[in-house]
């Protein structure tokens, strides 16, 4: 079961990496998945998540603070609304695509301002 958990937190890593150049893709949550599972599975591989230079501050701080850094809330945001915009008015060409992807833009919006700033 250990090894399940391992692989499983592996692959979580992996989403939640290509998360922070993907603006769809959400990081943190990966990351806070990739913790549990590494948690039940190596208290190794666990502590060197929770002391990584980049990973650690994103788990650390959701943890403790239930906030988010005020410079990821400003480039998740522009990226996505860049990206959906995009997609919007120059790829799809059915009009419920627009809408939905509109409202799942604006739903993400308010989800990520719903979250505490982190100065």
């Amino acid at each position: 079961m250990k090894t399940l958990y391992i692989v499983l937190g592996s692959i979580s890593l992996a989403l939640g990496i290509l998360g922070i150049f993907l603006p769809l893709l959400p990081t943190t949550p990966f990351l806070l998945l990739t913790a549990a599972l590494y948690f039940k599975g190596s208290p190794r591989l666990y502590n060197w998540l929770l002391n990584h230079p980049h990973f650690g501050p994103y788990i650390r701080n959701f943890r403790e603070n239930k906030a988010i850094p005020l410079r990821a809330k400003i480039i998740s945001l522009v990226l996505m609304w860049g990206t959906m915009l995009y997609c919007i008015f120059f790829l799809i060409p059915f009009i419920w695509v627009k809408i939905l992807l509109g409202l799942i833009a604006a739903g993400v919006t308010y989800h990520i301002l719903s979250f505490k700033t982190l100065r």
